[in-house]
């Protein structure tokens, strides 16, 4: 099936009499996106000082533990994505909730640092079934072509786990160790996401408006596809540009002659700046082709980081520029959300989207080592936010060479 007959049927289908946005599942994933990025995710950067004073291990290898979880989340979407098909979202998020409550206990309680970096690979696979693949997967085949509206709601809520999860961590680490605290998370994880997900994700997988009556595309053909190739080869570079240099921001900000706190201050804008790209996503994705958009984004992120290159002030400026580069990255977690639905139809999502996000999410969980570690083989942020603009303007051609292939 061509992207286009696939997309006309995922509209036609959409456009189904009776159809009912299911707002009960909508508003449980809002709510477990939110818990389950706070405390698998968000809490960690919280925690990471307490966890060494306690241990003696190095922040390089407790990070490295962390950034290994990260990375068997990208491998373990592919089977995830596989399984969300087959089975649908209430199974899989059901049975990823239920290994993130022991796998946090066991990073609590993690007797050496094998057993710590053991427990986050064991997080890393209940993350590839809570996080983001597995309620983009539900949300796109039950709200078929007004998928846009619900993506974007519920990346809006989830982005606010942060601002919720890393004060709430450090509120629990001023009268209990982290250990301690990880297992008050856990709690918290088990009490919100469990039954949610369990009682919540009941609107039927094989929905009307999805595209179970139209022949789904091969699978293996698309994937081996120059266009699918290029476009996850363009995404997985502007995902490592932009995660590198949000997590270098704050050398780089203090270099150019910011205070700690002033950098640390507009490091948290990040976060209100991609809640303004997830809102302004809607309109781009109402007036563009989806080859149109995704040159847009590349080419946007490109920009933002090439600015903060080269822009030595003022601190207004670079506190602006921050924020856009915050919109870039927060438009593109849209865009990841609903390129592989645009081009190739909802049919065969989860296992599509399994395989397309696996190097993103790669490239994500490798940025924070691999950008401190270019910066110091380079020898200073601004030449290495430099070369990270190259990189992300290959990926703007590489995009734009899968939408003509």
């Amino acid at each position: 099936m061509s992207p286009k007959s696939s997309l006309a049927a995922d509209a036609g289908a959409g456009a189904e009499s009776g159809w009912r946005p299911p707002r009960r599942a909508l508003a449980a994933l809002c709510a477990t996106e939110v818990v389950s990025w706070g405390v698998l995710y968000y809490a960690f950067p919280v925690a990471l000082s307490a966890i060494t004073a306690d241990t003696g291990w190095s922040a390089t290898s407790t990070t490295a533990a962390f950034s290994a979880g990260l990375v068997v989340s990208a491998l373990a979407g592919v089977p995830v994505g596989r399984g969300l098909d087959r089975w649908g979202p209430r199974r899989v998020m059901t049975a990823g909730s239920l290994l993130a409550v022991p796998a946090i206990v066991g990073v609590a309680l993690a007797p050496s640092y094998w057993c710590f970096l053991a427990a986050w690979c064991v997080v890393g696979v209940a993350m590839a079934g809570v996080f983001y693949q597995a309620a983009f997967a539900a949300l796109t085949r039950w709200y078929g072509p007004r998928r846009v509206k619900a993506l974007t709601t519920v990346t809006l809520v989830a982005g606010l786990a942060s601002t919720i999860f890393a004060p709430v961590t450090s509120l629990l680490l001023q009268h209990l160790d982290w250990r301690t605290t990880y297992v008050v998370l856990a709690g918290v994880l088990a009490v919100v996401t469990i039954p949610l997900h369990a009682l919540a994700l009941t609107p039927p997988w094989h929905a009307v408006h999805s595209q179970d009556r139209v022949a789904p595309a091969p699978r293996r053909p698309i994937v081996r596809s120059p266009g699918f190739l290029l476009l996850s080869a363009a995404l997985t570079l502007t995902a490592f540009g932009l995660y590198s240099a949000s997590l270098t921001l704050i050398p780089l900000l203090t270099g150019r002659g910011l205070s700690p706190s002033l950098a640390a201050t507009t490091f948290g804008l990040l976060g209100a700046g991609q809640l303004v790209g997830r809102i302004g996503f809607a309109p781009l994705a109402a007036r563009t082709t989806p080859g149109a958009r995704t040159i847009v984004i590349v080419v946007a992120s490109a920009v933002a980081i090439a600015l903060l290159a080269a822009v030595p002030g003022p601190a207004a400026v670079l506190v602006a520029l921050a924020m856009l580069a915050g919109a870039v990255r927060g438009a593109g977690t849209l865009l990841q959300a609903t390129v592989v639905a645009d081009r190739w139809g909802t049919a065969n999502y989860g296992a599509l989207s399994g395989i397309f996000a696996a190097p993103v999410t790669g490239a994500a969980a490798l940025a924070p080592w691999g950008g401190t570690a270019l910066a110091e083989a380079i020898g200073s942020y601004p030449a290495m936010f430099a070369a990270l603009t190259v990189v992300v303007a290959a990926a703007a051609g590489a995009a734009a060479l899968s939408d003509r292939v």
